[in-house]
């Protein structure tokens, strides 16, 4: 990352004499890639005013859309003592760079109540989430499907089985170096095809594989024994998270098949209670993800363009409200599950 990629580290530690109490991962952005909270039209704005949007810091973890903690606090501090520290000293610092703006993006529940109290505007997204109800095995998970639907996630995955591909669910320390080269080529073609960004490297991959065995989980289609398309997930004690996948070659629906499908039945085999495939896909939701809310919070430099993004996101978080009770009433379930 760093000074290519506009990931520049500032991250923030908060001491009570020498002892370390509050963290918050932070870094200078000279633009908006990666971040998968959308501020392009803010940063246009600023520009046809004559104001520069750029640098702004943000505390993320990059290119991973997935909600977690953003306030680190010691676990035997006063945890309301020290958040209110941690968030103004975050703002302090802003002030002190001069920058734009100040972005929390992806904070779990707690962290988004507590930067709402310190008066941080609060902005609200979508994405797709599926959530285990106990389900015994994918046909169990499918019993609770419409008849429609469950036929049509029957019929993709019998095509994938009929095409010839085999399917294997892998963990990175298991893959070979050959076996990842190619995983990795996979994750940068997708980036290609779609012109954008192939930020990560396969070092990092090896390398977040062998420090956290069983938590990259890979899933591989292979024809001839040789690997034509993947999917690459990490996962928790909780939660799958599904982020990249490519491929050599075209086979019908093999795409929800690697992303989808095989996260599923990896999640209920081992008994996880979430599968976060990323961001973005209505597509999902005939698969089972059902919108939900996720969000960021703000702090805007400038008064007259805190106001203005202040009454925006106040429109803006009512539109998603209506878009999820919306998409909510096509979910591909039974009507009494």
């Amino acid at each position: 990352m760093g000074e290519r990629w506009g990931w520049l580290p500032r991250h923030l530690l908060l001491h009570d004499g020498e002892r370390l109490v509050g963290a918050m991962p932070q870094y200078l952005k000279t633009n908006s890639y990666g971040e998968l909270v959308f501020d392009w039209d803010w940063a246009e704005a600023y520009q046809r005013s004559g104001l520069a949007y750029y640098p702004k810091l943000v505390t993320a973890v990059p290119y991973t859309p997935a909600t977690g903690a953003r306030l680190l606090v010691a676990p035997d501090v006063d945890r309301n003592a020290v958040l209110p520290a941690l968030i103004s000293a975050a703002i302090g610092h802003a002030r002190e760079l001069g920058v734009s703006s100040l972005h929390w993006l992806f904070p779990d529940q707690r962290d988004r109540d507590a930067l709402a109290a310190q008066g941080l505007l609060i902005r609200s997204s979508c994405q797709f989430h599926w959530h285990n109800r106990g389900y015994r095995d994918f046909d169990h998970y499918l019993d609770h499907f419409t008849s429609a639907k469950r036929k049509n996630i029957r019929r993709e995955r019998r095509r994938v089985q009929e095409s010839g591909a085999t399917l294997r669910q892998l963990y990175g320390e298991q893959l070979s170096t050959a076996q990842w080269q190619t995983v990795h080529r996979h994750y940068t073609s997708t980036f290609a095809r779609l012109g954008g960004h192939a930020t990560l490297s396969l070092a990092f991959f090896r390398d977040i594989s062998q420090h956290l065995p069983g938590q990259v989980v890979i899933f591989l289609a292979e024809r001839d024994g040789q690997p034509v398309a993947s999917a690459i997930c990490l996962r928790d004690g909780h939660s799958l998270y599904g982020r990249h996948w490519g491929c050599d070659e075209h086979f019908d629906n093999l795409h929800f098949e690697l992303c989808y499908y095989q996260g599923l039945d990896y999640c209920i085999r081992h008994g996880l209670q979430r599968f976060d495939p990323g961001a973005q896909g209505e597509h999902k939701i005939s698969r089972g993800f059902l919108p939900t809310a996720t969000w960021s919070a703000h702090w805007i430099a400038h008064p007259e363009f805190r106001s203005a993004i202040a009454d925006f996101l106040q429109r803006e978080t009512r539109s998603i409200q209506n878009y999820i009770e919306t998409l909510g009433e096509h979910a591909p379930f039974k009507r009494n599950y």
